[in-house]
């Protein structure tokens, strides 16, 4: 089937597959998006950040972009308002809140979970760029406007590093790979101490009536630092060597400080300990038959992990059963995508279910446990063998190729997309912020009681027929 007869197909399905849809239509592609905190709470729908890049074709700059997004509430949207959205419009959910020049496009963004206030992003250059999104300056984007002062840079590569990044769920720690084929681990604990130490003596000081010095460069604050002509600069706690071509992403362990992985240029998946040194505690040497294009731990069963490939699939790895050498085989291998995978991500709404996007303009999402069950194979031959084994939901309302996706931690069930419309009419870029019809992933006896509930009739006929 034809894109754009597959988009057509899909909007006509819309209010039956979808709890609640925004669109918005972005005048430039975004390559990464991120969900931030969320600021409100209330009845029928919370309000909460995002973050955005914005690639430009160079006649304006380019930007890092903070939104503020109003999140409907789960069975709250008419399915008549959810199917009633332009392709070219701008959601009157998602609003911009603030603008930072950025040096260089965004090509990944990665929030600190301890603070989601303060991000990382990598782009075209060595360093990785440190932000604190509320402090930062509102900026308008004038052409000639001079970039934005990151907080902190931190440095360490020795040719540039575009994509593989991540911050540490249980310490301030931030993850790169890059061209050099280099993992590079640092801590910013120190300036997220130090901004604490600066805030309490402020705070102090108020309360005394008294007037605040401010601190040697040593102790100064990330707000304070980016105010200075040079934002500050850290090296790495370690450099880690065994891939042999461009890292294109890392992941931690989710409750560790100390193991990570990674995946590359040279179809390897590489896990690390950074207590035993900077050589790969295993390596699987051959994980896929092409690139390495993105990798994911799971945070509720840590012995799985998740890669997607440039060969159009996606797998799935136990740890327990890589032998030391390297060897093993997958878990699992799905097939359901037509062209490379560029994001995969575990659901943290149910340990089984995880999403992978790609550049045939398709969002899946996949339950692992119903590979190979009775129920799944029956379906699957009445169905004439389709579709894939495990696939749970297919988002087919990008008409290109979706570069990024990110689960909300806030809200269960809710994923925010983009992807890059460069070779739709149209041009620009997607932002879709979603949520499946609960009927899909709910327990099945769950949902036939609700219907039998809802449509007794029906049900009590259906039962004197089957009579």
């Amino acid at each position: 089937m034809r894109r754009e007869e597959r988009y057509s197909q899909w909007k006509s399905l819309v209010p039956v597959l979808y709890d609640w849809l925004a669109n918005h239509s972005l005048m430039w592609p975004s390559l990464s998006c991120r969900w931030g905190p969320q600021l409100e709470q209330g009845t029928y729908k919370s309000r909460q950040r995002i973050y955005l890049s914005e690639q430009t074709d160079g006649s304006y700059p380019n930007t890092l972009v903070v939104y503020n997004c109003e999140v409907i509430k789960p069975r709250t949207a008419a399915a008549e308002h959810i199917s009633h959205f332009g392709e070219q419009g701008r959601s009157p959910f998602v609003k911009k809140h603030k603008t930072i020049i950025h040096p260089g496009e965004v090509n990944r963004i990665r929030e600190l979970p301890q603070n989601s206030k303060i991000v990382a992003t990598h782009t075209d250059s060595r360093e990785v760029y440190i932000w604190n999104l509320e402090t930062q300056p509102n900026r308008a984007t004038l052409i000639g406007a001079t970039h934005s002062r990151p907080d902190l840079v931190l440095e360490g590569h020795t040719e540039n590093a575009e994509f593989a990044l991540a911050m540490n769920p249980t310490s301030p720690l931030v993850l790169s790979g890059g061209k050099d084929a280099k993992v590079i681990l640092w801590s910013i604990e120190d300036q997220l101490t130090a901004k604490k130490e600066v805030s309490s003596s402020k705070t102090s000081a108020a309360l005394s009536g008294g007037k605040h010095v401010g601190s040697s460069a040593g102790s100064a604050s990330i707000s304070e630092k980016s105010a200075q002509t040079c934002p500050s600069t850290i090296g790495p706690l370690g450099i880690f060597s065994g891939h042999s071509a461009t890292v294109e992403d890392v992941q931690f362990r989710p409750s560790s400080s100390k193991e990570f992985c990674s995946v590359g240029d040279d179809s390897s998946l590489i896990f690390w300990d950074a207590r035993t040194g900077t050589s790969p505690a295993m390596k699987v040497e051959k994980a896929h038959d092409a690139d390495l294009h993105c990798v994911d731990w799971n945070l509720h069963d840590e012995n799985y992990v998740l890669t997607g490939s440039a060969d159009t699939s996606i797998k799935l790895f136990d740890r327990r059963k890589l032998s030391q050498d390297g060897s093993g085989s997958q878990v699992e291998t799905f097939n359901g995508h037509t062209a490379p995978v560029l994001c995969v991500q575990w659901c943290p709404d149910r340990g089984s279910v995880f999403g992978s996007s790609a550049e045939d303009g398709l969002l899946n999402i996949w339950d692992h446990v119903k590979v190979n069950k009775p129920e799944e194979e029956s379906y699957r031959r009445m169905k004439g063998n389709t579709p894939p084994p495990g696939l749970l939901f297919q988002h087919a309302g990008h008409r290109d190729k979706v570069v990024d996706f990110h689960w909300d931690s806030c809200n269960p069930w809710t994923v925010m997309s983009v992807s890059d419309d460069c070779n739709t009419p149209g041009g620009g870029g997607t932002l879709q912020i979603w949520r499946m019809n609960d009927m899909i992933y709910r327990p099945e006896d769950e949902v036939l009681a609700e219907l039998a509930s809802a449509f007794p009739s029906t049900n009590n006929h259906s039962a004197a027929t089957t009579a």
